[in-house]
């Protein structure tokens, strides 16, 4: 909403519909992304497909938070600035839409953090999730 009605409104009411309709796939992608990773861990352990199988479900159960995680941080940031720059009668939406992506941001940021623990996509999580708590702070001042 706040989008919609922003002085330079094409701009973030297009991004924002995007990242919307990502956000929805993503929610029904991440409904059964751990159900893999499920099957795995009942293997025997002493099975020698496990480890491996294990590792590639970890990571593809990852998939799915870590690009939460990044849209949750893009979307506090727009909502951040419309909430700076945007239409006055309308920056306790855009506030709600950081607090909202901020808190989608840090849900997708742990959820990888718990699947894998280390590596290169729990710190690209752990920044979006900071991305987002910054953009978050910035709509909240």
């Amino acid at each position: 909403m706040a989008a919609a009605f922003s002085q330079n409104r094409e701009e973030p009411a297009r991004r924002g519909a995007e990242l919307r309709a990502r956000a929805l796939e993503l929610a029904e992608i991440e409904l059964h992304a751990y159900e893999p990773l499920l099957e795995a861990l009942r293997l025997p352990r002493e099975d020698p497909a496990r480890a491996d199988r294990v590792r590639e479900a970890s990571d593809t159960a990852s998939r799915s938070p870590l690009e939460i995680a990044r849209i949750g941080a893009e979307l506090a940031e727009l909502s951040a600035e419309l909430a700076r720059t945007g239409n006055p009668n309308l920056s306790g939406d855009a506030i709600a839409g950081a607090l909202l992506a901020s808190a989608g941001a840090q849900a997708g940021a742990r959820l990888v953090a718990i699947n894998l623990t280390e590596g290169a996509a729990v710190s690209e999580a752990h920044q979006a999730a900071a991305r987002a708590a910054a953009a978050r702070d910035r709509a909240l001042s």
